[in-house]
């Protein structure tokens, strides 16, 4: 699994490297790997899959605009996940702005990694996320369901690796405790 990791990201390199050259093939490439996980982060903020849609073209506007400001060889998915939290979070501040209220759609379904699903079922987990603190959601959400290593959670959110870590664990341990609650 890490080596298809390490796979993936040296495509993704390969792929911000000519595109950063002028290769707009490589930005499809980048579009065409991406889109699907950034679609389903984007949508852990609004929770409407036509807002998320547009902030993933957003996303990728803001991706055009700064592809000189990536470094190779660093891996590119934190830098990506970065400004596509950042979108979603001026999106939100935004709506703060206008008083406006985000409909709450029912899509499909985030995908619940193996770690989470075994604490109970996909509703019920997903209920319980809403329940947390922005940050300890993140967390769960870049680590648990979209796979990023503590690392690349800590460079998304500007936080040290350690601290995704604690946050993490911290989220998981109020599920649980609201698990054993709900059990009670």
């Amino acid at each position: 699994m890490a080596v298809d990791r390490q796979a993936e990201e040296q495509k993704l390199i390969a792929l911000m490297i000519a595109y950063q050259k002028g290769d707009m093939d490589a930005f499809g490439g980048l579009h065409e790997a991406l889109k699907r996980p950034l679609i389903r982060y984007l949508w852990t903020f609004v929770r409407n899959q036509t807002v998320a849609e547009d902030l993933l073209q957003e996303t990728f506007l803001q991706l055009h605009r700064a592809r000189q400001t990536y470094t190779p060889p660093r891996p590119v998915r934190p830098w990506i996940y970065a400004i596509t939290r950042h979108v979603a979070l001026m999106h939100l501040r935004t709506m703060r702005r206008r008083k406006e209220m985000l409909p709450d759609e029912n899509l499909p379904e985030i995908p619940v990694a193996p770690e989470m699903d075994q604490l109970a079922d996909r509703a019920t987990v997903q209920r319980l996320l809403g329940t947390l603190p922005r940050a300890a959601q993140e967390v769960l959400i870049l680590h648990h369901l979209l796979g990023l290593s503590f690392e690349e959670v800590g460079q998304i959110m500007g936080i040290a690796a350690g601290t995704a870590k604690v946050r993490a664990h911290r989220a998981l341990k109020k599920i649980r405790e609201h698990l054993a609650e709900e059990g009670a």
